[in-house]
């Protein structure tokens, strides 16, 4: 219980985490629950130069739908691209699409599952991690720059690193706005 009230999203991470480390936190994920044992997920792991690769790729998209032009234009490709560099690592969670939805639903939820696992494996570790998907996750020219599958699924984007800011602090649950109990 303490893990889940303590871990917190940390957008401004630096430092490096190690394959080992990598691995680990790969290995605490694949422990998720998976209804039908379907094991949809793939991991992608995107450091260094391959960052900026992807990056550029993303870039490259907005490049090519913006209206904007001149220096406006080219502050968004720059801020879009750098976008990746905020974290030494990251660590793409992909699902498989399968065509019975009732499976597809199942598999999304399972990729869930497995980050959250592995962002309370990164929590303990003393690793700082965020979760992040927007649009970019959602681009079948992404999953080409990231060696997926067309029909894969990006549930999500893991920044992670050593934390560089202080994490914020947790803000109050009210469990009884969300629990209805029927007898």
């Amino acid at each position: 219980m303490e893990a889940l009230r303590m871990r917190r999203s940390i957008g401004k991470l630096s430092g490096d985490v190690s394959d080992a480390d990598v691995r680990e936190l790969i290995e605490a994920a694949l422990w998720a629950p998976n209804h039908r044992l379907t094991e949809p997920w793939s991991f992608t792991v995107v450091r260094g130069a391959a960052r900026e690769r992807v990056g550029a790729a993303w870039a490259a998209i907005l490049g090519n739908e913006t209206a904007l032009e001149g220096e406006a234009r080219q502050a968004l490709l720059e801020r879009e691209a750098g976008k990746l560099q905020r974290a030494p690592v990251l660590i793409v969670v992909a699902v498989r699409t399968d065509s019975d939805p009732v499976v597809a639903t199942e598999d999304f939820a399972a990729g869930a599952a497995a980050v959250q696992n592995l962002l309370l494996a990164a929590h303990a570790r003393g690793f700082g991690a965020i979760w992040r998907t927007g649009e970019m996750a959602h681009r079948k020219e992404i999953n080409a720059a990231l060696g997926l599958a067309e029909g894969d699924r990006i549930v999500a984007i893991v920044y992670l690193g050593r934390a560089a800011a202080e994490p914020p602090q947790a803000r109050p649950r009210q469990i009884e706005s969300v629990i209805r109990w029927l007898s």
